[in-house]
Formats: C-alpha cells, sequence, structure tokens
C-alpha cells in the first residue's frame, strides 16, 4: 500500500507527516480527544475523511466556533432521531445549528407539551448512550428521493440543491450546490441502521461525544420562514463541551432572564406595548419617560457642545424621495406599505437621511460651512415580521438619535477619527466600557450600488479611524449597507452579552443621487461625503439594553425616582416632604411615601422599585436636622445632617456612579 505526504497545520505551525493511504484523519489526531472534526484544504470533514496526497489537514477542537457546530449539528439529528421514535407519524423538517444551540421543525398533529420535551430528552440520553456513529454516505437525487419518499420536507429541499440556502434559513445545513449526503446513524456493536437524515454534515464521530444538552422550549414556526407554508412544530435546545459549561450556559439564561427589559418595564412601570397599538408599538410611562427624557437631554447637551446643528422632519413623505435615495428599490420589504391620496403615494419614513439630505440642498453652500453635522431624534417606523419583532430591541416605530455629517474628502478621515471617538465616550458616559468593532464591507452582489474605488477609499478611512481607538476589529464581509461600508460599535453588558450599538457609514451615493453640492475654495462645485450616525442606534433599543445591563437599578443620574423618603412615624412626613422640596429645588428627583403602609414594608416597595436612595426619618433625624440613609445594597448611614445629605445625592447624580 503506497504512502502519501499530508501537512498538520496549528495555528501558524505546520508539520509534514507521511502516512499509508487511506489513513483518516481520527487517526492523524489519535488520542486528542477534544478534536471532532478536521479542516482539509479550509474545506470541514468528518474525522473519518481519508485525506489524499499533499491536502492540509487542521484539527478542530469541540470548542472550537466550528467544532460548536458540529456538537450541536449532531444533537440536532439525535433530537430528530428520538421524536420519530416517540411520534412515527413525525415529518422532518430542517434541524441547523444555531448561536448557542439548535433546533429542529417537525410537522405533528399536535403541538409539543413540556411532557413530550422531557419524554424527547430522555430518549436523546438513551441514544446518546448507545454510542451510534455518525457515517456519511453519497447519495444521487434519485436514490435519496426514494428513501426520503415519506419525507415530503426532505423531498422540497433536493429539489432546491443548490439554492437552499437562499430558500429557507437553515436549509444550507442539509443540501449544497455540490453532491448530496445522507448521514447514517448506525449501532455501534453490529453496523446495523437506526436512523438516517439529509445532511451535509460533517457530524461526530459518534453521539456518545455529546457531552452535556438541554432541550429548552418549543414554538410554532412556518416552514421555509413563509406564512403561505404549513405551520410545523420547532423544538429548541442547547448542547456543550462539558457538564459545566451547560451548567455555566443555564445560570446565564436565569440571569438574563431576569434583566430582561419586557419584564423589568412591566415591574418598574416604565412602558408597555399595548394590544391595541399594535406589535412593536410602545408607550412610555411617566417613569419611563424620565429615563428617555434625561437620555436624550444629556445627548443633547453633548451634541450641542460638539457643533451638531439640530434639525427636525416629518413622519411621511412622497414615495418619490425613497425612490431618489435608493431606500426604496432596496429596502422596500422593510418599509410599511404606500399610502394613497392626492393621486400619489406617501410613505411611512423608515429612514431619516433622504430628509436631512434635502435640508442641505435647500440653499447653496459654501466649502466654509464643512463640515455640516445635522442631528435630529427622528422617529421612523420599519415592517418587521411579527416573529422578529421583540420589546424593545426590534420594534416597529422608533426613533433614532441620527445625524448626518456632510464634509469634504479632504475632512473625511479626521472627522471619522472625531465621530468615532465622540460615539465610545458618550457610550461610556451611559456605562458601557467594554467595546469591540466590526468592519462591514461589501462583496460581489448585486445589491451594492457605486464604484469599487469609492468603496475601498470609504473602507480604508473607516479601517484607519478604527485603528486608533486600540480596540479589536472584526470583519464583516459582504455586511455593508447598500450605499456604503459601515462601522458598528459592539458593546458588552454587565453579564458578558454582546449587543450592536452605534453604526458609521460612509455615502459617497446618495450626493450623488441627490446632486448634493458645495462651492469649493476656488470657486469650483464639488460633491460632499456623507457620513450617516446613530449613536444609541434607536432610543428605544438603548433603553432596553441599559435597563437589562443595569437590571433596572439604574444610576442615580439616569434613576426615575432618585431618592424616596421614608417616615419612621406619620409624624415624620412634614419633615420628609420639607427635604424633599429642597432636593427638588436643587434638581433632583424625589418622592415621599406617606402612605398607610408601615415602615418595612415601604422599604421593601422602594428596594423593588429600585430606588438609589432611601432617605428615612425618625425624631432622632428631626431633632438633629439630619437624614439617615439606606441604600440599594441594604447597608445604612445614620444621623446625616440635611446638607450633606443633598450633597451625596447630588454628587452621585453629577459624577453618574452606581450607588
Amino acid at each position: 500500500m503506497s504512502d502519501v505526504r499530508v501537512i498538520i497545520k496549528r495555528d501558524s505551525e505546520r508539520e509534514e507527516r507521511v502516512v499509508t493511504t487511506g489513513t483518516t484523519a481520527a487517526a492523524l489526531f489519535e488520542g486528542e480527544r477534544s478534536v471532532v472534526a478536521a479542516r482539509v484544504g479550509g474545506v470541514l470533514k468528518d474525522l473519518a475523511y481519508a485525506p489524499v496526497d499533499g491536502e492540509e489537514v487542521e484539527p478542530v477542537e469541540i470548542s472550537s466556533p466550528d467544532g460548536l457546530d458540529i456538537l450541536r449539528h449532531s444533537a440536532a439529528h439525535v433530537l430528530a432521531q428520538a421524536v420519530q421514535e416517540l411520534f412515527p407519524q413525525a415529518k422532518l423538517g430542517i434541524g441547523p445549528p444555531i448561536k448557542d444551540g439548535f433546533y429542529y421543525d417537525f410537522d405533528v398533529d399536535e403541538p409539543f407539551q413540556p411532557e413530550d420535551l422531557k419524554r424527547v430528552e430522555k430518549k436523546m440520553q438513551e441514544i446518546v448512550k448507545r454510542g451510534q456513529r455518525f457515517s456519511r454516505r453519497v447519495t444521487t437525487d434519485e436514490d435519496a428521493r426514494r428513501e426520503l419518499a415519506g419525507e415530503p420536507y426532505k423531498l422540497e429541499l433536493i429539489g432546491l440543491k443548490g439554492s437552499a440556502a437562499e430558500a429557507a434559513e437553515g436549509a444550507s445545513a442539509e443540501v449544497g450546490a455540490g453532491e448530496l449526503t445522507i448521514y447514517d446513524n448506525l449501532d455501534a456493536k453490529t453496523g446495523e441502521l437506526c436512523w438516517k437524515d439529509l445532511c451535509r454534515g460533517p457530524h461526530l464521530p459518534t453521539t456518545r461525544l455529546i457531552p452535556a444538552f438541554k432541550l429548552m422550549r418549543s414554538a410554532a414556526a412556518y416552514w421555509r420562514g413563509s406564512e403561505k407554508n404549513p405551520q410545523l412544530q420547532r423544538i429548541y435546545g442547547t448542547a456543550w463541551p462539558s457538564r459545566d459549561e451547560l451548567k455555566a450556559y443555564l445560570e446565564f439564561l436565569a440571569e438574563a432572564e431576569k434583566r430582561d427589559h419586557r419584564k423589568l418595564g412591566a415591574e418598574l412601570d416604565l412602558f408597555s406595548i399595548p394590544e391595541e397599538l399594535g406589535s412593536g408599538l410602545a408607550v412610555f410611562h411617566p417613569k419611563g419617560g424620565i429615563v428617555r427624557r434625561v437620555m436624550e437631554d444629556y445627548s443633547r447637551r453633548r451634541h450641542e457642545e460638539a457643533d451638531y446643528e439640530f434639525v427636525n422632519t416629518p413622519h411621511i413623505a412622497k414615495e418619490g424621495l425613497f425612490e431618489t435615495s435608493g431606500h426604496l428599490p432596496n429596502y422596500a420589504e422593510s418599509m410599511f406599505p404606500p399610502l394613497e391620496f392626492d393621486g400619489q403615494n406617501y410613505r411611512l419614513k423608515a429612514m431619516n437621511c433622504p430628509m436631512h439630505n434635502l435640508v442641505f440642498k435647500a440653499r447653496g453652500r459654501s466649502y466654509r460651512e464643512l463640515p455640516l453635522r445635522l442631528f435630529e431624534f427622528g422617529t421612523v417606523y420599519r415592517y418587521e415580521k411579527s416573529g422578529v419583532v421583540h420589546g424593545l430591541t426590534r420594534a416597529r416605530g422608533f426613533t433614532q438619535d441620527d445625524s448626518h455629517i456632510y464634509c469634504t474628502p479632504e475632512q473625511m478621515p479626521g472627522e471619522l477619527d472625531n465621530l468615532l471617538t465622540f460615539v465610545l465616550n458618550l457610550l461610556r458616559d451611559y456605562g458601557l466600557h467594554d467595546f469591540y468593532l466590526e468592519l462591514s464591507t461589501r462583496d460581489d452582489s448585486e445589491k451594492f450600488i457605486g464604484e469599487p474605488e469609492e468603496w475601498e477609499e470609504a473602507t480604508q478611512a473607516l479601517r484607519e479611524a478604527a485603528g486608533k481607538q486600540g480596540l479589536e476589529l472584526v470583519l464583516d464581509p459582504g455586511g455593508a449597507a447598500y450605499y456604503g461600508p459601515k462601522i458598528s460599535v459592539q458593546a458588552k453588558d454587565a453579564i458578558g452579552r454582546t449587543w450592536q450599538m452605534s453604526t458609521i457609514q460612509v455615502d459617497f451615493q446618495q450626493p450623488k443621487r441627490f446632486g448634493l453640492e458645495y462651492t469649493a475654495a476656488d470657486g469650483s462645485r464639488r460633491r460632499p461625503v456623507m457620513i450617516h450616525r446613530a449613536l444609541f442606534g434607536s432610543i428605544e433599543r438603548f433603553f432596553a439594553v441599559l435597563l437589562e445591563h443595569y437590571a433596572g437599578a439604574f444610576p442615580a443620574w439616569l434613576a426615575p425616582v432618585q431618592a424616596t423618603g421614608i417616615p419612621i412615624g406619620d409624624d415624620h412626613v412634614p419633615y420628609l416632604l420639607d427635604f424633599a422640596a429642597e432636593a427638588k429645588r436643587r434638581g433632583l428627583r424625589m418622592e415621599v411615601d406617606s402612605s398607610a403602609d408601615r415602615m418595612q414594608k415601604k422599604i421593601r416597595n422602594a428596594q423593588k422599585a429600585k430606588v438609589p436612595f432611601m432617605v428615612i426619618a425618625g425624631d432622632d433625624d428631626v431633632a438633629a436636622g439630619a437624614v439617615s440613609f439606606r441604600y440599594r445594597d441594604g447597608s445604612q448611614k445614620n444621623g446625616i445632617p440635611r446638607e450633606e445629605a443633598l450633597a451625596e445625592i447630588r454628587d452621585a447624580v453629577e459624577r453618574r456612579v452606581q450607588v
């Protein structure tokens, strides 16, 4: 038997090895229990794959992003097998890995109940213990149709081969553009077929290598994401390389659930999303309105200091405006349907930039006016599908803190540098500190407009601005807006979740489409560069992020109520009302609980409301002209002179610190 030469690649190290023909990737990494697959020539392969002469082979560990996907996709197969063993009439949809887990869709007569999920999970544990082998088998379209004749959704995917990824989310895990493959689950001892599924792979060698998993919930999902198709039942699960990691993830989910902004919004009486208004349309209650106003006021002040000029634009415009901007041909699916009156179509605005272009164009502009920084808290409306609407973080009506900066090409690099610094510093003021940057660029898709040379110039300017911040820069090929590349600021919250915050986009296209010009120093007419910038993204979404980041316990400067007066007895109410009046004169937000509740109940109510300062007064405090503080952590400080107490609250507000 002849030998073959393979190259083992580990990070930057390369090792050449001569092995017998037919040696598998599993044999190359024998004894390395964390290796679950191989990357051969950049393509993921099962460990059963035998490299040919000259191929480069890289181990894929289970804890790597690709390894986690393979683990979770394998768990999805075990889920599907368990469901079909318990519900033989179930028809299979799609079962891809997703962030932190997996799902599988099934066509069943009745929705899954919680007790069904318990039975399925128990059956999955049995399959894992059997140690069934995942075995890849190449097949033809004709043979696959014959084998899967009883699986109508799989037959549809076979017919979509080559375009399945575009036809349905997750379908690329099933079929690709090349050869068609089926994965057989084989009995570990006899090799007998236990179950099979249409799949591209790769998979773990055996089910025993699924160390820790849990089924999470079930939900309805339309086949291929279309409401015109049958409604299937989707089971979600999660899988991890160890029981400890699974436990940590479940604890993380429990903490995230406690911080859910929808739950906190109701508990703290901040906002609601009334059914009468419609999905994705929120109303802010008085306390939520205070937080929002404080956020907006601080942002306005910082923008004024940075020489922004404030504008206001309407909520509706003629459809032609969005044709000119390019949004209608490129963004129509996210816009509400047209409204027809006076013989013309109008649209609710989904973005503010076309109207800001009209402000720039309203009169002649000189180079002396540039950079011109326009700013608006502009409410926009976007048609988000009901399945993706999520509280304030994915809404249909929201207000952007939207800026458009018009500058000369020579000013663009410096403006981007200053703009990114401004954005990051303002986010830090709101209590976010852990960032990385993402650079979204164009690819070969037809959705992108403009000349490649312009894109390269804009992309390079953004890359250089990002480099000056000393933050990690992650590339996002193909993720740009249709008119230009962008940098997005990704921020981690208190429990490590990443949120996309501010975006900065360079646009050479809209100035062309709107015919924007300025008079240069030499008297010639030139076209400005346009920079789009949303700092919060939307006020509603940023509100939700901060609410979850602080778990509802806002720092004093943002808290709707900064201090609550709690009298020990009714006789002490007037004293605290006088203290509160002085606090209000100093710009502080203070209430006094003069209800009939006992003092301990009042303290519990203030704790539930997450008020930063509880100001307590009894006989000794009144006699001494003092108050006592009880803080959110339960600690207490007694006998504080009134002036010192007011100064402490004021100091916490001015320094924007957490208490």
